[in-house]
C-alpha cells in the first residue's frame, strides 16, 4: 500500500508531464516557456483536445467557438444569477457550471471551458450590487474574462498576464482534480460530471484553494515589518508557510518563475511593481526561514506564490482566486476525461481493511 498514491501510475497520458526532480512542465510535447505568453489559452486549449474530439476546428474557428459559448453560458444562467450570487462565489460558480448539459461533444466542453470565466465575474459583480456584464464573442477569452469583471476596455498587460496565467495552470499531470475527473470519466459519464468531480477537489486548500491565503501574508507581514520575525511565528505555531513546498516539485517550480516574470511586467512602476519588490523580499526570508527550520525538506516557491500577485493586479478578489485557477484547469480536466473514457476502463482501486473482523462461524 502506498498512502497518498505516491508514486503510483494510475494513467499514461499524451497531455503533460511534471518533472519534479528536474523542475519541469511538459503539455503536449512542449515546455511550458514555449507556450506561456506565445501562444493564446484558445491556442493551447486546441493543443490539450487535438486528437480528442473528431470535429476539432482549426485554432482561430477554435477560438470563435468558444466566443460563443460565452454567449451562450450567460444567456443560459443568467436569470439565476441572482440566485447564484447569493452563494460564495467558488459554490455559485460550480452550481451554475453543474448546470450544463451532460454530454461529450465538443460544444458541450467548450461550454464548461466557457461556464467559471463568464460565472466568476458575473457573480463578483452581483455580490457588489452591480449589474452582470454580458461577454463579448469577439473577444479574447481572458480579456472578456476581465472586460466582464470591470466594465471597461481590458487593458492590454492585464489582458495578456491572465491568458498566460490561464495557460501556466491548463494542466499539471495527475494532481488531485484530475485524478478525480478521470475517475469520474471511467464510468463513462458525461464531461459534466467529470468536470464537477475536478471542481470538487480544486476547491481544497491542499489544491486550487491555496493562492487566496498569500495575500493574506503579505499583508499580515506588511502589518508588522518583519517578515522573518513574522514566518517564524507562524511556523513555530505549526502552521504552513503559503506559497511554499509542492507535493511533486524538488526544486522550484516552474510556473512560478513564468508568473513573476509576467506580474513584473503589468507595470513595473505602478502598484503592481511596488507589490512584486515586497513580495520577493518575504519569498527571500520565507526560503530562508524554511531552510533553517526544516533543512531536511525541500521547500521553494511555487505557483501560488506569484498567482496571488497576479490575480491581485487583475482585480479579482482572494475568494475567486480559486475560480479562476478552475478556468485555466477546465480545459485539462476534458482532455483527461476525454482521454480516459477512450481506454473503456473503470480505475477501480482496492482499499486495506483494518477494521474489526466479525466472527463468521458464530
Amino acid at each position: 500500500m502506498t498512502s497518498g498514491l505516491d508514486d503510483v501510475i494510475a494513467a499514461e497520458t499524451v497531455l503533460s508531464e511534471v518533472d519534479g526532480q528536474g523542475g519541469h512542465l511538459t503539455i503536449r510535447g512542449h515546455a511550458l516557456r514555449e507556450l506561456a505568453g506565445r501562444r493564446d489559452f484558445a491556442g493551447v486549449t486546441h493543443l490539450l483536445f487535438d486528437g480528442f474530439f473528431a470535429d476539432l476546428p482549426n485554432e482561430k474557428e477554435l477560438a470563435a467557438r468558444l466566443g460563443h459559448a460565452r454567449v451562450e453560458i450567460f444567456e443560459r444562467v443568467k436569470a439565476l444569477l441572482p440566485t447564484l450570487a447569493a452563494l460564495s462565489v467558488y459554490d455559485g460558480m460550480r452550481a451554475g457550471t453543474a448546470l450544463m448539459p451532460d454530454g461529450d461533444t465538443l460544444d458541450d466542453a467548450l461550454r464548461l471551458i466557457a461556464a467559471p470565466a463568464v460565472l466568476t465575474p458575473a457573480l463578483l459583480r452581483l455580490r457588489k450590487g452591480l449589474d452582470a456584464i454580458a461577454p463579448d464573442a469577439n473577444a479574447g477569452h481572458a480579456a472578456d474574462m476581465l472586460a466582464m469583471l470591470t466594465g471597461t476596455g481590458a487593458n492590454r498587460d492585464l489582458s495578456a498576464a491572465l491568458d498566460t496565467y490561464l495557460v501556466t495552470v491548463c494542466d499539471h499531470g495527475l494532481n488531485a482534480s484530475t485524478f478525480a475527473a478521470r475517475v469520474v470519466a471511467s464510468t463513462q459519464a458525461g464531461l459534466t460530471s467529470s468536470a464537477l468531480a475536478g471542481l470538487g477537489a480544486l476547491k481544497g486548500p491542499l489544491h486550487g484553494g491555496a493562492p487566496g491565503p498569500v495575500i493574506a501574508m503579505l499583508d499580515a507581514i506588511a502589518a508588522t515589518g518583519d517578515a522573518t520575525a513574522w514566518l517564524d511565528k507562524e511556523l513555530a505555531g505549526g502552521r504552513r508557510i503559503m506559497g511554499f513546498g509542492h507535493r511533486i516539485y524538488r526544486v522550484r517550480d516552474p510556473r512560478a518563475d513564468v508568473l513573476k516574470t509576467v506580474v513584473r511586467r503589468i507595470g513595473p512602476d505602478g502598484a503592481a511593481g511596488r507589490r512584486l519588490a515586497f513580495a520577493e523580499t518575504v519569498e527571500q526570508a520565507a526560503l530562508d526561514v524554511l531552510r533553517r527550520a526544516k533543512p531536511g525538506r525541500v521547500l521553494q516557491t511555487n505557483v501560488e506564490f506569484y498567482t496571488a500577485l497576479l490575480l491581485e493586479a487583475a482585480g479579482f478578489p482572494e475568494e475567486a482566486f480559486t475560480c479562476v485557477f478552475a478556468a485555466g484547469r477546465m480545459a485539462g480536466w476534458i482532455a483527461h476525461a476525454r482521454e480516459q473514457q477512450a481506454t473503456g476502463r473503470l480505475i477501480r482501486p482496492q482499499s486495506r481493511y483494518i477494521g474489526p473482523v466479525p466472527d463468521l462461524v458464530a
